[in-house]
């Protein structure tokens, strides 16, 4: 079992701006701990979707007591898949993400929905679920509380940039 956690914000820009934005948005100064970002795959579907896979590479450092875990010039490099879903008819973007190292220790992911707010058009809800996960005998659930906080913490930071 891991945990869970479910976030619905407003940002106060259109969709359209807002998903503008979204392809820009590194590097800013609020997410420094994104060093990478490539595009390795992008596709318009017959009905007019943009799918998009991304590959990020990540610095998070791991608490002390897992660092001990894994060899230095590898404990702090986080690989990240990030596919995308754009509909804009519909003027809907959904996000998938993922971590692909480190799978042993932690998974992370993350699905995040965006689309127009109901209430007023001109701003966007972000719909953010995360899952985090870890298999690790006897220490999963610090891991688990330790993987749920640094992702807060990044989220913020993200929406900032």
């Amino acid at each position: 079992m891991g945990k869970y956690c479910a976030s619905l914000g407003v940002l106060k820009g259109p969709w359209d701006q807002v998903f503008a934005a979204f392809w820009q948005r590194y590097p800013n100064p609020y997410s420094k701990h994104v060093l990478t970002e490539d595009i390795v795959h992008r596709e318009v579907t017959p009905d007019h979707k943009l799918l998009s896979r991304r590959l990020l590479t990540k610095t998070n450092r791991m608490p002390r007591w897992a660092e001990r875990f894994f060899p230095a010039n590898v404990a702090h490099s986080v690989y990240i898949l990030e596919d995308s879903i754009v509909d804009p008819k519909n003027r809907t973007m959904t996000t998938f993400t993922w971590n692909i190292n480190h799978a042993r220790l932690m998974v992370v992911e993350e699905r995040c929905e965006y689309r127009v707010n109901p209430e007023n058009s001109n701003w966007t809800e972000v719909k953010r679920e995360a899952w985090v996960s870890s298999s690790l005998f006897g220490v999963s659930r610090a891991i688990q509380e330790f993987g749920l906080a640094r992702f807060k913490s990044n989220v913020t930071k993200s929406t900032k940039g």
